[in-house]
């Protein structure tokens, strides 16, 4: 019986080949987006790259074609409810060879939208993935965050990251001003969920490991990594990376968890996080890793929708099987939909 391996090698070839020459999606332009009269007028260049202002936010995402209707929703959204959107800069992470068209993508939907973007080296954490339970989580770019205040220039004092399966509903600039305090990040803690979940029992049955957790301000609490605000020049100081990249290391060698980038940030953070409103991040909205079932929302109230989970809005939504919150995930979405008429 001839073997199957020379089929599935080339099936996976043509999906690459599928993946790097597909065309982009289209999508409409965005309305320009202007400040309100109590906005201070600022510039930023990509050319200032040492000095600090402090009058704009800078936001951090990723930026794939597989997660690009996503982002592009998600910049939409911070627009839309910022009270001066003008003062915003966005600095897009990507590892993909068609940059360009991925620049004038953005672009062409938002004109007046000032942004930077940068190359990952996808071989910084290529020897370093472990497999998850989701092959969406063990792409290179789900790593990005990790390397921010490399990325990103001096200047930037502070980076908001997002994920890129969000839209924000409130002024973004009132998750800017969050005070950190002596903490490096901030995030929204959920100290109601089960900690150990998040290990295998070879990491909680080794007293060198479960040692990481000493010493720390507070008990650690889960927290979600797809909403972060950081103080890159703390991070720098602390060589958060180099920790960071450890774990990574422990990982390959006695597979002490599951969940792709996000353990780490619990091994070298939780118990160190500056707590936040849960308001702003209300995840899980892409149900779990496995099915992505429907989920409702959280009690209390909502300044940022997250569809973390394997359910995405835009594939739920073309698959003419969406759940009751992605209604609220559509108004963002710029998608140019194919006619359903062509010329003949």
């Amino acid at each position: 019986m001839p073997s199957s391996k020379p089929l599935n090698i080339f099936l996976l070839l043509t999906v690459t080949i599928n993946l790097c020459f597909a065309e982009l999606p289209s999508f409409r332009e965005a309305p320009a987006f202007r400040n309100g009269g109590e906005c201070p007028k600022t510039t930023w260049s990509s050319l200032d790259k040492k000095v600090h202002n402090p009058s704009l936010i800078h936001i951090a995402m990723t930026l794939d074609t597989a997660y690009l209707r996503g982002s592009i929703a998600g910049v939409f959204s911070v627009l839309h409810h910022a009270t001066c959107p003008e003062n915003i800069v966005f600095h897009f992470i990507t590892t993909h060879r068609r940059g360009a068209e991925l620049t004038r993508a953005i672009t062409s939907t938002f004109p007046y939208l000032n942004f930077h973007l940068y190359h990952f080296d996808s071989n910084l954490v290529k020897g370093k993935i472990s497999s998850s339970i989701r092959r969406a989580l063990d792409q290179p770019l789900n790593y990005a965050r990790m390397y921010l205040a490399d990325l990103l220039p001096a200047g930037v004092r502070r980076i908001i990251y997002f994920d890129s399966d969000l839209i924000v509903v409130d002024d973004v600039n009132k998750l800017w001003s969050i005070n950190l305090g002596s903490h490096v990040l901030g995030a929204p803690e959920y100290c109601h969920a089960n900690f150990t979940n998040y290990f295998t029992s070879k990491f909680w049955s080794n007293p060198v490991f479960t040692a990481s957790f000493k010493g720390r301000s507070r008990n650690p609490c889960y927290f979600n990594t797809g909403v972060m605000v950081i103080d890159l020049w703390k991070w720098r100081e602390g060589k958060y990376t180099e920790k960071l990249e450890n774990w990574m290391r422990i990982q390959k060698r006695y597979r002490i968890y599951e969940l792709g980038s996000l353990p780490p940030f619990l091994l070298v953070f939780a118990g160190n996080v500056e707590g936040m409103e849960h308001r702003w991040n209300q995840h899980g909205l892409g149900g779990d890793n496995l099915e992505g079932l429907c989920r409702a929302l959280h009690p209390g109230p909502v300044s940022l929708l997250h569809w973390s989970g394997k359910g995405k809005p835009w594939l739920r939504i073309d698959s003419k099987k969406p759940c009751p919150l992605d209604s609220l995930w559509a108004p963002y979405d710029l998608f140019r939909h194919p006619s359903l008429f062509s010329d003949s």
